[in-house]
């Protein structure tokens, strides 16, 4: 039996099309879960969240392109791929333009439709793995008009850099480590320029196979190798007026970097297997979390070619490194966790914000969104205390101590039922208090368990080594709707 590798929904109203897909994905160990029509698609995902999603472009109802519109506006990093006829590629192609991951045109072979999912799994691994920026509500500076939280010097710097470039065409590289914003600041230079109207087309580099990085970014003709059975555009010729945004610049093989010197020098190129040579005019923008220069004396990364790229650089400062912002993050964290949890949480004490300013936080905003989140989930009061962050940010407070009411700490290796077992003769306030911190425990290992596998319940329910009917089960009797 094939090793469990994710979880696909296949929408299409051909029945067919979704037994021979399904059968296809299961046999490579994917799970999956089919829809006639859209919106059955999306009671699908509102159950639990795949790594990916196949849709037919043309359907009764709810069809391709309206799915894809509302998939993205709720799940902006779930991979939507179409399916299309030959005669509707340039819908395709718009769809693509609009956000969708990739398109496979009928009839489709099967090595190019793994390929392509395989992919896209890979690319929704590392969008759990990595941090995406936060959104802010509305506030003066040219930060909330950016959609950027800060107001320290290093986030100012930032916004500068943002508002002199993003009207030229100049190629910008953006550096910092995982989780810091580079994203959310190549989306601003966009959409704050004179491309705003066009195209922004990003590709991760880390997500693309070598051998497929090629006919990724110049596209491919028809017979160009086995599985091409149709002409197919590329990320340049999509990004053509527009921006093109190459994320993990660092993962591109040394024989591609070439080839990419090429278009930013000369702004032309050949599809794989092709002999015309087409011209474009895409606004580049990098981003890596490596050390290029670093790259370079190490001859992995071409000296001519980072000296192409690194015409204007926007470093992206750690969390860690800008505590002055920490107050207004939390702050728009606890706004957004009210209202997705039901809660009424009116501040945080001094006490939690001068621990929070002290932790180092390794995993940047996306670490500090968690704990938020975990945080103001099992609050008990109207406001955040020292005693409710975990352990570990406790502990970064300077001479700050765990309060003795704390709840315990979450652990894998923690017996519930020797626990309750232990207390089996206690007085009935000491098995009360028991019973709580049982529950407790359940609930944040749940929790645990959604946020690591990206909301995922079936995955989840693998993880805690329970069937999926039996989590959905404990979910409700928690309070814990699925999806969050």
């Amino acid at each position: 039996m094939a090793e469990q590798r994710g979880e696909i929904v296949i929408v299409d109203d051909e029945v067919n099309v979704r037994r021979v897909l399904g059968a296809m994905l299961r046999r490579d160990g994917f799970e999956v879960r089919e829809a006639a029509d859209g919106d059955q698609a999306m009671e699908l995902v509102a159950e639990g969240l795949p790594d990916a999603i196949i849709t037919d472009l043309r359907m009764p109802r709810l069809d391709g392109m309206a799915l894809l519109k509302r998939l993205l506006g709720s799940y902006p990093d779930l991979p939507v791929i179409i399916i299309t006829a030959h005669g509707t590629v340039d819908t395709a192609v718009e769809a693509l333009k609009a956000g969708a991951f990739d398109y496979i045109t009928k009839p489709f072979e099967q090595a190019e439709m793994r390929a392509v999912v395989r992919k896209a799994v890979d690319h929704r691994a590392l969008a759990r793995r990595d941090a995406r920026p936060v959104q802010l509500p509305a506030s003066a500076g040219w930060g909330a008009k950016l959609g950027m939280i800060g107001e320290g010097p290093e986030m100012r710097a930032v916004f500068e850099i943002i508002e002199k470039v993003a009207s030229s065409p100049t190629t910008v590289l953006i550096t910092g480590e995982s989780g810091t914003g580079k994203e959310l600041v190549a989306k601003a230079l966009h959409r704050h320029g004179d491309r705003a109207a066009k195209a922004f087309i990003k590709i991760n580099c880390a997500a693309i196979p070598k051998d497929l990085m090629e006919s990724e970014l110049f596209g491919y003709e028809k017979g160009a190798f086995t599985g091409a059975v149709n002409s197919k555009p590329g990320r340049f010729e999509l990004a053509d007026q527009g921006t093109l945004f190459l994320d993990e610049i660092g993962e591109i093989p040394v024989e591609m970097q070439v080839k990419l010197l090429r278009v930013l020098q000369e702004g032309e190129f050949e599809r794989v297997g092709g002999l015309q040579s087409l011209r474009v005019d895409v606004r580049l923008i990098a981003a890596t979390n490596r050390e290029l220069e670093a790259e370079v004396a190490a001859a992995r990364f071409r000296e001519d070619l980072y000296y192409r790229l690194n015409v204007v650089r926007v470093t992206m400062p750690a969390l860690r490194d800008r505590p002055a912002d920490i107050p207004q993050l939390v702050a728009h964290f606890v706004e957004k966790f009210n209202a997705r949890l039901g809660k009424a949480i009116a501040g945080v004490d001094e006490a939690a914000v001068t621990a929070l300013r002290a932790y180092p936080w390794p995993g940047n905003i996306r670490e500090l969104e968690n704990v938020m989140e975990r945080t103001i989930l099992f609050a008990e009061g109207d406001q955040l205390r020292l005693a409710d962050l975990p352990p570990e940010i406790r502990r970064a407070a300077p001479g700050a101590e765990p309060s003795a009411g704390a709840a315990p700490a979450p652990s894998q290796s923690l017996d519930l039922e020797e626990l309750a077992r232990g207390a089996a003769g206690a007085p009935g306030g000491m098995k009360q208090i028991v019973r709580d911190a049982t529950v407790r425990l359940e609930r944040d290992l749940i929790v645990r368990a959604l946020e690591e596998t990206g909301g995922n319940v079936t995955h989840a329910a693998k993880k805690l080594g329970i069937s999926r009917k039996s989590l959905q089960t404990k979910m409700k009797e928690l309070g814990l709707r699925e999806g969050e």
